[in-house]
């Protein structure tokens, strides 16, 4: 190692691992020894301090930076909340309003359906009562406004049955209904329409859809519902049948025979006896005989109307009998054709 002394270079070869220093560099060298000890911790905790007080700082900052994009973020939300909650509670509002509205239309709506029930009700009975002279069945057919209403009558009764629930319906009937009432006033008119000379021929000639439309309306109805309507629709249809145009048209629909025996065990015996006096009218006519062929042979047709004749009703009891003669004769006609042949 070289020290410096006076400014001349001088230099010693170190002996056992000794050098030679002077004393006055070694008190130098001590005392800057001991300043470095003195001073670097301190200036090294300095920088460390300061150091740690900005890391500190920074992540001081950094939660206050959070805390604040947080909590403007929570106002947003807060925001979106309040705006929601005042839309909802409008909505509701709204929602409650449309729902007194919507019940007070309802009642507006039931209130005037009633009215124009009633009033349809008092217009078909008034109708009804006067088709029962026959002066006026004549004058509405001069009139050619028949046809218009016998179209809106087809439509009114089979809308009527084919809505009404027929299970509830058949054990509480409301005969005083305005409703009940307008659809039996319609089939009424009707049937007094089919009983004039005239009105049947119109109604034989130019009303088969009305005349399809009780048929099928008929098949549609359960037994024991609606015996009322059922008695005055199988009405129409008699008073028609004796029309020898009308007898033809009904007995040419396959289904006018299945039909009548279908009723024959409705369970009200005035649609049974209607029913007998529908098939009467038919087994009057040898061109309608020709027609059903051997259907009227059936000995089942045969028992159900036996089963009539023995019913406590005299009027049905008493067709029933008539119409089991009818039959017979027949029958008996038609062995005595074959036992020729």
């Amino acid at each position: 190692m070289a020290a410096l002394s006076g400014g001349k270079k001088t230099s010693q070869k170190a002996k056992g691992g000794f050098i030679r220093v002077r004393k006055r560099d070694l008190e130098k060298l001590t005392t800057e020894v001991m300043q470095l000890r003195e001073f670097l911790p301190r200036v090294v905790n300095g920088d460390l301090m300061e150091m740690l007080h900005k890391a500190q700082a920074a992540q001081t900052m950094k939660e206050q930076i959070v805390k604040e994009q947080m909590r403007q973020e929570c106002l947003h939300l807060q925001s979106r909340l309040d705006a929601v909650q005042t839309e909802s509670q409008k909505e509701k509002e709204e929602k409650l309003l449309l729902r007194e509205q919507l019940w007070q239309s309802r009642v507006e709506l039931q209130q005037q359906a009633d009215f124009c029930s009633g009033l349809g009700s008092a217009a078909c009975s008034l109708l009804w009562s006067c088709s029962a002279k026959e002066d006026t069945v004549s004058l509405w057919l001069a009139d050619g406004k028949l046809q218009a209403f016998l179209a809106v009558a087809a439509q009114t009764l089979e809308s009527f049955v084919t809505s009404l629930d027929e299970e509830e319906k058949s054990q509480t009937e409301d005969y005083n209904s305005h409703e009940h009432q307008f659809v039996l006033a319609v089939a009424g008119t009707i049937t007094n329409v089919a009983a004039v000379t005239q009105g049947r021929d119109f109604l034989s000639s130019s009303a088969h859809v009305l005349l399809d439309t009780l048929m099928k309306l008929l098949k549609l109805m359960k037994p024991g519902v609606f015996p009322r309507l059922k008695v005055l629709m199988l009405m129409a249809l008699y008073n028609v049948s004796i029309s020898l145009k009308g007898l033809k048209y009904l007995s040419e629909n396959q289904g006018i025979l299945p039909l009548i025996w279908s009723l024959l065990d409705d369970g009200h015996w005035e649609v049974c006896l209607h029913s007998l006096r529908l098939l009467q009218s038919m087994l009057l006519e040898d061109d309608v005989l020709l027609l059903l062929g051997s259907s009227l042979l059936d000995p089942d047709l045969c028992a159900r109307v036996s089963r009539l004749a023995a019913s406590t009703q005299p009027s049905l009891r008493l067709t029933a009998l008539q119409t089991l003669e009818d039959l017979q004769a027949l029958q008996q006609g038609r062995a005595c054709k074959q036992s020729r042949v």
